[in-house]
């Protein structure tokens, strides 16, 4: 018996679609990076483009290619999320002939050993990967981080120093803290690697301070002290990512493409602030940042 292949028929609207697929698809990961192996569990998304002509896309072709490239990790790890997110690229490519864009993210926890005061503690962040391919134009790799952090107000510090009686003329003064969300992505250029352990360094860095599952009370104090010697508004903090950006990727070329993005939680607020860059490298390397 012959099934009729609904997906390849004609549609009753004919309009172009940018992007169909899947998403929410957990899948383990095997990571090999150096002499460090890391068991990763990625929510991955796949997408593709679909012709005007075409009513719908073969979607379980979709699945077959993450279940296949999942298989051949666990037997082979890969060098990093970024290299299966610009695999299965390809391999949708391939799979759907009738595209010519295929897109893919993926996102998971990931995990740091940090010490602060003295004590060792597992912390959690969030690396993303995206690629997107294009049939007649090559492919473009993201890698990205997301890292959550401390920030003092310098607002606040100012403004409670001038009107009390007891302020010290300069240096840390009580201010409001906020949880501050920072995301860095960057493109990976042909020929270099990005490291998603160096992203999270110039994230930390760039906060007033990280933050610690695990602080006992001597630690608390003391990180609150370091956050307040480093008061920052979000913009601050998104112009520290820039510079920690282009000291580190200094050899990357100039279409290289930077995300960055500061979000706090505001203590005294109901709502929340943001700041964010996006550019080339190109573009931030212009003097005072003008462009």
């Amino acid at each position: 018996m012959t099934v009729e292949d609904l997906q390849s028929s004609q549609p009753q609207a004919f309009y172009r679609l940018s992007r169909v697929g899947i998403r929410g698809v957990r899948k383990p990961v095997t990571v090999r990076r150096g002499a460090r192996v890391v068991s990763l569990m990625p929510i991955v998304s796949v997408a593709v483009n679909l012709p005007a002509e075409q009513r719908g896309s073969h979607l379980s072709r979709n699945a077959e290619a993450i279940h296949q490239l999942v298989d051949e990790t666990v037997r082979e790890p890969v060098g990093g999320i970024e290299e299966v997110s610009a695999t299965l690229v390809a391999r949708l490519l391939k799979l759907h002939e009738y595209a010519d864009e295929a897109e893919v993210e993926l996102e998971s926890d990931y995990f740091l050993e940090r010490e602060f005061d003295g004590r060792q503690s597992l912390e959690h962040y969030r690396l993303q990967a995206r690629s997107l391919g294009f049939r007649d134009d090559g492919f473009r790799n993201y890698v990205g981080v997301e890292v959550v952090g401390l920030t003092a107000c310098p607002c606040a510090m100012e403004n409670t120093r001038h009107i009390s009686d007891h302020a010290p003329a300069e240096g840390p003064f009580v201010t409001h803290n906020q949880r501050n969300r920072v995301t860095l992505t960057l493109e990976i250029p042909d020929g270099h690697t990005v490291e998603a352990d160096d992203l999270i360094d110039i994230c930390e860095t760039a906060l007033s301070s990280p933050t610690f599952d695990i602080l006992k009370r001597w630690g608390e104090a003391r990180l609150v002290l370091a956050a307040h010697e480093r008061p920052r508004f979000v913009e601050d903090v998104v112009r520290e990512l820039i510079r920690g950006v282009l000291g580190r990727y200094a050899a990357f070329p100039d279409t290289t493409e930077v995300v960055a993005s500061s979000e706090s939680e505001e203590s005294i607020h109901k709502h929340n602030a943001f700041a964010t860059r996006v550019a080339t490298l190109g573009e931030l390397r212009v003097p005072h940042g003008k462009l």
